[in-house]
C-alpha cells in the first residue's frame, strides 16, 4: 500500500504538486480565518474573559447586556451575604467618547468602574496599580497609546466633561473591540452624576455584579434578588453588541473553507482515478485487493494533507511575526490542533468518492477496455 501510493506520487510529481499547492492555500485560508475569528472574538470580549468571575447578576429585562441593566447598592450587599462579600464584586459598564487634553482626536473607549481592592482589577503592566491610585486617574489599555496616550496624559469625556489622568497601562482589556479605561468607585459615581444632570442619589448604580461561586449557590442567589437575572459568564459574552453575528459570520466562512477543500479534493482524486481505471482493473486481475487499492488513495490524501499542514502552519507562524500588533489574530496550539485534525478529517472524507469508484471497478471490463 505504501510502495504504491508513494512510487505513483513520485511518478507523476506534476500532477500531485498542483493539488498540494491547491491544499497548501486552502489551509493557510482555513488557518488564517480561523485565527482571525479567534483574535476577534477575544478582541470583543477581552476584558469580560480575563475576569476571575464565573456569573454576574444583571437586570431581568437587560437581555444579559451590561450597558442596558442596573444594579443599586441594596442588591450588592444582598448578593454578598450569599456567596460572601468577597465573592461579589460590583462592576460598571459605560461606551464613551474620549479626548486627549487639548486634542482633536477622538478615541472609542469603554468605562469600567471596579473595586480598586477587588480581583476584577487587572494587572498593571506600566505605571501605578490601581490600588494607588486617588481620584481623578485612570488605568487604560496599552491600545491608546497607539493614539499617543501616555501616562500623565489627561483624557476628556466628551459626553460629561469629566477629566482623567492615566497613570498606568493594562495589556489586552477591550470590550466590544474598544480599549477599557478603568475608573475606581469615586470617578464612577462623579460621572454618572455628571452624565445624569445634577442627579441628587448619593449612591449611583452599577451595571451587574460579578460573582464567584458554585452552581448550587446560583438558585439561592436568584431567589433573594428579584427582578434580576444570574447568568453565565458566556452569556454574559455572548450578548456583547455584534459577538454573536460576527462570530456567526465567520464560522460560517470557516466552514464553507473546509466543503470547499473537501469538495476540490474530491474532484482531482475522482478525476485521477478515472484515467486510472484501467490500471486499477489490471491491479485487480492479478491478485489485488480492492481494500488494498482504496487505502493507497486513502495514503496518498493523508500525506497530502499532512504535507499541506505543516507547510500552512509555518506560513501562519511567518504572518504572525510580521502582522501589526493592532491586528487581533490568535491561534493557540489548541485551535491549531482541531483545525488541523479537521481539516485532514474533511481531506479523507473528499476521497470517499474516488474510493466508491475504485470499489465499483470490475476487472474484466477494465482490461477489455484497455484491450479494445
Amino acid at each position: 500500500m505504501m510502495y504504491l501510493a508513494i512510487r505513483e506520487m513520485r511518478f507523476a510529481k506534476a500532477r500531485y504538486s498542483l493539488i498540494a499547492t491547491i491544499m497548501v492555500l486552502v489551509a493557510f485560508l482555513v488557518m488564517f480565518v480561523t485565527g482571525l475569528a479567534q483574535g476577534l472574538a477575544y478582541d470583543n470580549a477581552a476584558s469580560v474573559k480575563n475576569m476571575n468571575a464565573t456569573h454576574f447578576v444583571m437586570e431581568q429585562d437587560a437581555n444579559h447586556r451590561f450597558t442596558r441593566s442596573k444594579i443599586d447598592k441594596n442588591q450588592i450587599e444582598q448578593a454578598g451575604l450569599v456567596v460572601g462579600q468577597e465573592n461579589a464584586e460590583p462592576l460598571g459598564v459605560k461606551m464613551t467618547t474620549v479626548m486627549q487634553a487639548g486634542g482633536t482626536e477622538k478615541i472609542d473607549v469603554t468605562i469600567l468602574a471596579v473595586n480598586p481592592d477587588g480581583w476584577l482589577v487587572p494587572q498593571t503592566v506600566e505605571g501605578s496599580p490601581m490600588t494607588e491610585l486617588t481620584a481623578g486617574h485612570v488605568l487604560v489599555d496599552r491600545k491608546l497609546s497607539d493614539s499617543g496616550v501616555k501616562i500623565g496624559t489627561e483624557l476628556v469625556d466628551q459626553a460629561s466633561g469629566t477629566k482623567w489622568t492615566v497613570s498606568g497601562f493594562v495589556k489586552n482589556e477591550s470590550f466590544s473591540h474598544t480599549p477599557a479605561v478603568f475608573l475606581n468607585k469615586q470617578d464612577w459615581q462623579n460621572l454618572q452624576m455628571s452624565s445624569s444632570r445634577g442627579s441628587n442619589s448619593s449612591e449611583e448604580p452599577y451595571n451587574a455584579i460579578a460573582i464567584k461561586t458554585s452552581n448550587e449557590k446560583v438558585d439561592q442567589l436568584q431567589s433573594v434578588l428579584p427582578h434580576t437575572e444570574v447568568i453565565k459568564k458566556s452569556e454574559a459574552v455572548s450578548a456583547i453588541p455584534g459577538y454573536k453575528e460576527e462570530q456567526g459570520s465567520l464560522m460560517m466562512m470557516i466552514v464553507f473553507l473546509f466543503v470547499i477543500s473537501a469538495f476540490v479534493l474530491a474532484v482531482f482524486f475522482y478525476v485521477i482515478t478515472i484515467q486510472k481505471t484501467s490500471q486499477f482493473g489490471i491491479l485487480k486481475a492479478v491478485g489485488a485487493h480492492t481494500a488494498y487499492l482504496a487505502k493507497s488513495v486513502a495514503l496518498q490524501v493523508l500525506v497530502l494533507s499532512i504535507g499541506s499542514l505543516v507547510i500552512s502552519i509555518l506560513f501562519i507562524q511567518l504572518f504572525k511575526a510580521v502582522i501589526p500588533s493592532s491586528m487581533p489574530f490568535q491561534l493557540g496550539f489548541s485551535t491549531l490542533a482541531i483545525t488541523s485534525l479537521s481539516f485532514m478529517a474533511m481531506s479523507l472524507v473528499g476521497s470517499l468518492i474516488s474510493v466508491w469508484k475504485i470499489v465499483k471497478i470490475d476487472a474484466l471490463d477494465a482490461i477489455g477496455r484497455t484491450a479494445a
